[in-house]
């Protein structure tokens, strides 16, 4: 009589943390195919992954498509969705996120194992949550860098750095995933997600403004090329500023020269006195941090903050 057959011993179950296995070519769809949407999948396509379909109904995507992905295919939203088995990169609005991905889990466009990962810097994972009610896995990849939505943004990808916030088993993948975009993770935890994109918005957006109002003043005093005024000056400011820190900071606010910031306000009043509330709010601030870093004596700040918190601003 033959032995009994020894009952094959069960798999033991995947541990909540151990990493995900995905394949090295990875079937990726576009949602949102817009300026940050259309240059990542440009990206994963020269990376060998296959970028299967993408979404995006304005006449300025279409163009965009046809630029940075001439082979993909434009479908709705939920065929891309269905046709991303691998990774669904969900590029819309930050305002625009949770209907989205709450219309294509409610259509069961989205799969259980799928990825699905959005661009957002504000939010984090708990905007994916219907896309994880159904299986799906929820990861958000958000670049650090302005998009333009031409050729030119790929080469900018090299070495930027991405605010990954992603699951314990999903961390490999998403490391892998930067990597194949030439960058690097910064891991963001998900409370911690709209500070993150404050500081950024901070600094990149609000550098624009900045900029732009220097140069329309340089253009009241008369200067034809203010571009060409401010380029040296502002690159090695930043440059000394990323480098330095609040030891950079030169200027009349960090001397304390009190006279001469009370000529800018009266001039800045007369001339555009919409410029008078955010220099004085910059003003305020770079007095605080000069003190901080020990470049200002509190002393010496004195007659400065007088003339900074003297001046009354119209609503």
């Amino acid at each position: 009589m033959s032995a009994p057959l020894r009952p094959r011993p069960a798999t033991p179950p995947r541990a909540a943390d151990a990493p995900l296995v995905f394949p090295r070519t990875l079937t990726v769809g576009v949602l949102g195919a817009g300026r940050v949407g259309a240059v990542l999948g440009a990206a994963l396509a020269a990376a060998g992954h296959r970028v299967v379909a993408a979404a995006g109904a304005s006449g300025a995507t279409r163009a965009r498509m046809a630029l940075l992905l001439p082979q993909t295919p434009t479908r709705s939203a939920a065929e891309v969705a269905r046709a991303a088995t691998d990774l669904l990169i969900v590029a819309v609005p930050d305002d625009a996120l949770a209907g989205v991905v709450a219309d294509l889990a409610e259509a069961g466009a989205l799969r259980p194992g799928q990825v699905v990962a959005h661009t957002s810097g504000a939010h984090g994972l708990a905007v994916l949550a219907p896309a994880a009610a159904v299986g799906a896995r929820p990861l958000a990849l958000h670049p650090a860098m302005t998009f333009t939505g031409t050729p030119d943004d790929l080469g900018r990808l090299t070495g930027i750095s991405y605010g990954v916030t992603a699951p314990a088993e999903l961390r490999a993948f998403a490391a892998r995933l930067v990597t194949d975009l030439g960058g690097v993770p910064e891991w963001v935890a998900e409370g911690d997600r709209p500070l993150y994109h404050a500081a950024l918005a901070h600094g990149a957006n609000h550098l624009v403004t900045l900029v732009n109002e220097a140069a329309d003043r340089l253009r009241d005093a008369g200067v034809d090329r203010p571009e060409k005024v401010l380029a040296p000056l502002l690159r090695a400011a930043l440059e000394n500023a990323l480098r330095l820190g609040d030891d950079a900071l030169t200027g009349p606010v960090s001397r304390g020269d009190a006279g001469t910031v009370r000529r800018h306000l009266d001039r800045l009043a007369a001339t555009a006195p919409e410029s008078v509330r955010p220099y004085l709010a910059l003003a305020r601030r770079t007095a605080d941090r000069a003190v901080a870093a020990g470049r200002l004596r509190p002393a010496d700040a004195e007659p400065l903050l007088d003339v900074l918190n003297g001046i009354e601003v119209a609503a």
